[in-house]
C-alpha cells in the first residue's frame, strides 16, 4: 500500500503543484475580493463590483478560451471600469492606501461597524440647534459620525475634549463669535459631544467663491474619511449645508435637514455591511476546501477498489 502511495504521488507530483498554485491563486483572488467589501462597506455601491468582477471573470475566461478579440477589448473595459472606480470611490480607497501605508494590515480584514443610529431625541437637539444657528447668521461646523470613531490622526488639530451631552444650548453656546471655540468643529459620537475647536483639513478640490473655510473644511474631512457627515450653517448667509463623501449638497431647508439626519442615522439597508467575518468567511471556505481535498483523497481508493473487484 505504501509503494503504491509513493507510485501515485510521483506520477501525480505535477498535477498536485498545479492544484496548490492553482489554489492559491483563488485564495488571493478571494482575500482581494473581501478586502474590497471591507473598503466600501455598503450595499449600494456593492452591484457596481459584482460587475467589475465578473468583467474580470470574463477577461481570463476569454484569454483560457482563446478567443483574442474578445479578451482585447474585455481588457480595456476592465482598465476603464477601475479608472472609475478609483474616482467614484477615491475616499475609500485613500484611506486603503493609508492603512497600507501604516502597516494596519489587521484593519483591512475588519469590516466597518453598522450605522450607529441616534435617538429622536438627539437629531432634534442637532436640528433645533442648527435652526437657531441659522436664523442668527452664527456660523457653525458639527461633524456626526456614522459608524466607528474617527482617528485624531485625520484632524489637523484634535481639539478640546469636552464629553458632555448633546442639547441644543451648548451647541449654540458653542458657536457663539465671543467663545474661544467658535471658530473649529464640534464632534459629535453617539449622544455625546466629544470634542469641539477641531480643525480640518481644507478641501483640494476647486469651489464656489460663494464656499467658505467651514465649507471647504467639511469637505476635505467627508474625503478623508467615510464614516462621518458633516453640518455646515454660513455665517454670512445663514444657509445650512450637509457635507458627505466630499460632496456638499446645499441649501438645505431644516425639514430637510431632519429627514437627512434620520435617514442616515437609522439601521437602514443600505448602511449594512456587505462584507461578512473574517473568521466565519474562513470556516466556510476551509470546510468546502477540506471536502473537497477529502474527496480526491479518497478517488484512489475507490478506483483500487474497483480494480481489485474486477480482478477477483
Amino acid at each position: 500500500m505504501r509503494d503504491w502511495w509513493k507510485q501515485w504521488l510521483t506520477t501525480n507530483m505535477g498535477w498536485s503543484q498545479s492544484l496548490l498554485l492553482g489554489t492559491l491563486d483563488i485564495l488571493l483572488v478571494l482575500a482581494l475580493t473581501y478586502m474590497i467589501l471591507v473598503i466600501i462597506s455598503e450595499r449600494r455601491t456593492l452591484w457596481m463590483v459584482r460587475g467589475f468582477i465578473l468583467l474580470m471573470l470574463a477577461s481570463a475566461f476569454s484569454g483560457t478560451l482563446g478567443l483574442p478579440l474578445l479578451n482585447f477589448v474585455l481588457e480595456k473595459l476592465v482598465i476603464g471600469c477601475a479608472v472609475a472606480m478609483a474616482v467614484a470611490l477615491q475616499s475609500e480607497f485613500r484611506r486603503f492606501l493609508e492603512q497600507l501605508g501604516r502597516g494596519e494590515f489587521r484593519q483591512l480584514f475588519q469590516p466597518n461597524r453598522l450605522a450607529v443610529p441616534k435617538s429622536d431625541s438627539v437629531i432634534d437637539e442637532i436640528v433645533d440647534a442648527v435652526k437657531e444657528l441659522s436664523k442668527n447668521r452664527i456660523g457653525a461646523l458639527l461633524i456626526l459620525e456614522t459608524s466607528g470613531p474617527i482617528d485624531e490622526r485625520d484632524f489637523s488639530v484634535p481639539g478640546v475634549k469636552l464629553n458632555a451631552e448633546v442639547s441644543k444650548e451648548l451647541i449654540q453656546t458653542i458657536f457663539q463669535p465671543k467663545t474661544l471655540l467658535h471658530d473649529g468643529a464640534t464632534l459629535i459620537r453617539g449622544s455625546r459631544i466629544v470634542s469641539s475647536g477641531i480643525i480640518l483639513p481644507l478641501s483640494g478640490r476647486t469651489a464656489s467663491r460663494q464656499l467658505g473655510t467651514r465649507h471647504r473644511a467639511a469637505m476635505g474631512i467627508t474625503e478623508r474619511v467615510e464614516n462621518c457627515i458633516c453640518v455646515v450653517v454660513s455665517e454670512e448667509t445663514g444657509s445650512i449645508s450637509l457635507a458627505e463623501r466630499g460632496t456638499l449638497y446645499r441649501p438645505l431647508t431644516i425639514r430637510k435637514l431632519k429627514e437627512s439626519l434620520e435617514a442616515r442615522f437609522s439601521p437602514t439597508v443600505d448602511r449594512e455591511a456587505v462584507a461578512p467575518g473574517l473568521f466565519s468567511l474562513g470556516r466556510q471556505l476551509g470546510g468546502q476546501t477540506l471536502a473537497f481535498v477529502l474527496r480526491l483523497l479518497r478517488l484512489p481508493l475507490i478506483a483500487s477498489r474497483q480494480k481489485n473487484k474486477t480482478e477477483k
